[in-house]
């Protein structure tokens, strides 16, 4: 299948029909086509160098003590055993942190290493140098700590009135958002109670790292960061180094949807390295991946929605209540994001939302794709169904009643001045045929919700079509300084990117030499690895590399394009507006010029830096009003679903989706992200809970932890991608990936709740609560 476009705008799925010949495929170049990954054969090869795969002479391993407790006092750490033991090296502790003790993404309210206490199972305590790993690993069970347990607080709603578990408190952020008038009703009322489970990102590499020290009192650190510059700046402030004293350099990121290197190992390994002269080795187990990392947050949410009597939307009431965890991390953008699109990609002329994050003793909360804005989803799209069956109307008929379009309003107060093609969206995925029954395919073998060898009856099973409209925001929000630089080099029929944007499986390498092939008509193109050295490119989230990344990369091609063409503009009498490069060559409009671009440039090298940076936002106020986005981005999905009303198991036979892409800048890498987007946020809706008792996590590895294999993802049909350009973004392309994660699991659970006729106020969606009303009133 590939995507077409339909002259209209968007981009369709198509399917060659059999016996029609497939024309030759034109040559991989520039934007629009499916140039393929650079890094792609190393990859699949098994070539590809990781963190974990890192080496160095002299090398020494690092292991971490991690508390075995939600919650205690530390009275004692005494490390003399493990210092004693056998190819010990040094044993660090809180005591031996020379700078800064606290850090934090956006809050630098995290130590090192715990001091007088543990606020969450699984904190670093210590850590050790060895010459092999295992005698690591035994020096650090060897420290003896003894602690004073106390009673953890678990239950983000008792946080308001526990005592403090952080100095700074245990309230993070409340936004109270206003908007209208509070006081209107509306003639139907519908209530829901949500609650969102703790999704963990799940890395296919654990973190792992390797630290070198530097003859100058420095020290270098390879790791798969995603945002390498802020890493390098709370490294050397928890090392009292200065910042040019300390590089990061960034190696292959196997898969990142969060903030893919926790600072709890790149901190400990660079004191390690500092401390002993030699280069020290960390590859973290799965169990201390899963304990040491940040996860999405749990959500508590409360719903009221004012509807007339047509299904029209008067008013929304909503309070959402977001765990943190230990620290507050990214917890306040995340609560921004919640608020904002607590209403969805409706027009709600009235909203009263308050929303709180809050510090508990469960693991670490922060950034996740499409934080914030999942847990909402979840419940906006819960309290239409509902709305819809109060009315007796159909759940897409009441959703086309109110959906947003460009020119209104955010409950913030923000007009939407991007393209928002909601309706078009949910349009596409209402009109697209439905899969079919097993009755009408009998010669097809049929899949029960249990699976190949399900237990269930197939008399037992229902079908449900449910739908979800989905939005997030693009690049960073409230103020924050949006900014990237990129430096293109051409020289001959070779071109060089240096830009900091690291590599996340996003797809901006590839991105990259599209922007410079399209520019200066070069086909080879290498973007240069990333490390500090270089210019800062910002974190790897929300979709910034495309825009803002992207946005740098064309800017300074363009640069040396001008500069490519004004020598020869200025002999033939012409601007270089009349000039035009493709696959190579320099044409003039009117054919009297025709040269290569290696002719051009005669041996010379030319090059250029740019830098992007969008307008900027401002911070909510007291009300939560403010011009706080740059972007935002719709997506809508059908879900079909398969549920045994008897046994509860549920089976994905069909996730339609349409989505708002801007511009398609490469078919193939952009259904990648949407497909495995989809596959996330199914993860989210079926299976994926880390789940903790009494803030301890319980089972924290890969049989504990389900996820979504290749035998658990539905079809996924991609049927519209509008491309409506964003006429204040680089290219008019939107990011892709989060906006599907954030739609699919809410519309798993209206298609189960269209099969069963249950709330499904919970996600991940539970047996129990997929069982029909009627069957447990039959055994009652």
């Amino acid at each position: 299948m590939s995507g077409t476009s339909d002259g209209a705008g968007t981009v369709t799925a198509t399917t060659p029909a059999a016996g029609v010949p497939v024309p030759p495929e034109e040559p991989l170049h520039g934007l629009g086509v499916s140039l393929p990954p650079a890094d792609a054969p190393a990859k699949a090869e098994g070539t590809f160098p990781y963190a974990a795969d890192l080496w160095a002479e002299g090398l020494l391993w690092a292991a971490v003590l991690r508390s075995p407790h939600p919650r205690a006092r530390i009275l004692s750490i005494d490390t003399r055993q493990a210092a004693e033991m056998p190819g010990v090296r040094v044993v660090v502790t809180h005591e031996d942190v020379p700078g800064d003790a606290g850090h934090g993404r956006g809050t630098a309210d995290r130590p090192v290493f715990a001091k007088d206490e543990v606020r969450h199972h699984g904190e670093p305590i210590a850590a050790v140098a060895a010459e092999h790993p295992d005698a690591a690993r035994l020096a650090a069970a060897a420290i003896a700590v003894e602690y004073e347990i106390q009673d953890a607080v678990t239950d983000p709603q008792l946080a308001f009135e526990a005592e403090p578990l952080h100095p700074d408190g245990n309230l993070i952020r409340h936004i109270p958002l206003r908007f209208g008038d509070p006081d209107v009703v509306g003639e139907v009322m519908v209530e829901g109670l949500y609650r969102i489970g703790r999704q963990d990102p799940a890395p296919i590499g654990a973190e792992a790292g390797l630290a070198v020290p530097r003859p100058d009192g420095g020290v270098e650190i390879y790791t798969a960061s995603t945002d390498p510059h802020t890493d390098r700046d709370l490294a050397a402030a928890s090392f009292g180094l200065e910042p040019d004293q300390v590089k990061v350099v960034v190696t292959g990121v196997p898969g990142a949807t969060a903030d893919r290197e926790d600072p709890g190992v790149q901190l400990p390994l660079g004191l390690l390295a500092l401390r002993t002269g030699c280069p020290v080795k960390l590859a973290a187990t799965r169990e201390e991946s899963f304990l040491s990392h940040a996860h999405r947050h749990p959500t508590l949410l409360r719903y009221r929605h004012h509807a007339d009597a047509d299904g029209t939307l008067v008013k929304v009431e909503a309070q959402i209540l977001m765990d943190a965890g230990a620290y507050a991390d990214t917890s306040a953008d995340a609560l921004a994001a919640a608020v904002s699109f607590s209403c969805g990609p409706y027009v709600v002329p009235h909203a009263v939302v308050d929303g709180w994050a809050v510090r508990t003793n469960n693991p670490p909360s922060g950034h996740m794709r499409g934080e914030g804005a999942l847990q909402v989803c979840a419940a906006y799209e819960g309290q239409m169904d509902k709305l819809a069956a109060r009315l007796g109307l159909e759940p897409d008929e009441i959703r086309l009643r109110n959906v947003m379009a460009t020119g209104d309003l955010l409950p913030t107060g923000q007009t939407v001045t991007c393209p928002a093609p909601v309706a078009e969206l949910l349009h596409a995925v209402k009109e697209a045929p439905l899969p079919e029954l097993p009755k009408d395919a009998p010669e097809a073998e049929w899949l029960l919700p249990g699976g190949p060898e399900g237990a269930g009856e197939p008399g037992a099973v229902r079908r449900g079509v449910g739908y979800a409209l989905g939005m997030v925001h693009m690049l960073g929000a409230e103020g924050t300084d949006e900014v990237s630089t990129a430096t293109v080099k051409v020289s001959g029929s070779v071109a060089h990117v240096i830009c900091a944007a690291v590599e996340t499986g996003s797809g901006f390498s590839t991105l990259a030499r599209q922007i410079v092939q399209e520019t200066l008509g070069v086909d080879e193109v290498h973007v240069a690895g990333v490390d500090t050295d270089q210019p800062p490119a910002g974190a790897a989230c929300h979709g910034r590399h495309t825009w803002v990344s992207g946005g740098a990369v064309e800017r300074a091609a363009k640069m040396v394009r001008t500069q490519l063409l004004q020598p020869l503009a200025h002999k033939f009498g012409m601007s270089t507006e009349l000039l035009q490069i493709n696959d190579g060559k320099i044409t003039s409009y009117d054919g009297v010029l025709s040269t290569t671009v290696a002719e051009a440039l005669d041996g010379k090298e030319l090059w250029a830096t740019a830098q992007c940076r969008p307008h900027p936002t401002e911070p909510l106020d007291e009300n939560g009003q403010g011009d706080a986005f740059v972007g935002l981005a719709f997506c809508a999905i059908r879900c079909v679903a398969d549920v045994d009303i008897e046994l509860g198991t549920i089976r994905v036979v069909e996730m339609t989706v349409a989505q708002d892409v801007g511009r398609v800048l490469n078919p193939r890498q952009l259904r990648s992200r949407i497909e495995a987007g989809v596959t996330q946020g199914l993860g989210a809706a079926l299976m994926e809970n880390l789940r903790t008792t009494r803030g301890q996590v319980r089972h924290p590895d890969l049989t504990g932890y389900s996820l979504p294999t290749a035998l658990d993802a539905p079809d996924i049909r991609i049927v519209k991608l509008v491309e409506e350009r964003d006429v204040i973004a680089p290219f008019g392309a939107k990011p892709a990936s989060a906006v599907p994660v954030v739609t699919a699991p809410a519309a798993v659970a209206s298609a189960v709740r269209a099969a069963t006729g249950r709330p499904i106020g919970r996600l991940p969606i539970r047996p129990q609560a997929a069982v029909a009303q009627v069957v447990q009133q039959q055994g009652a």
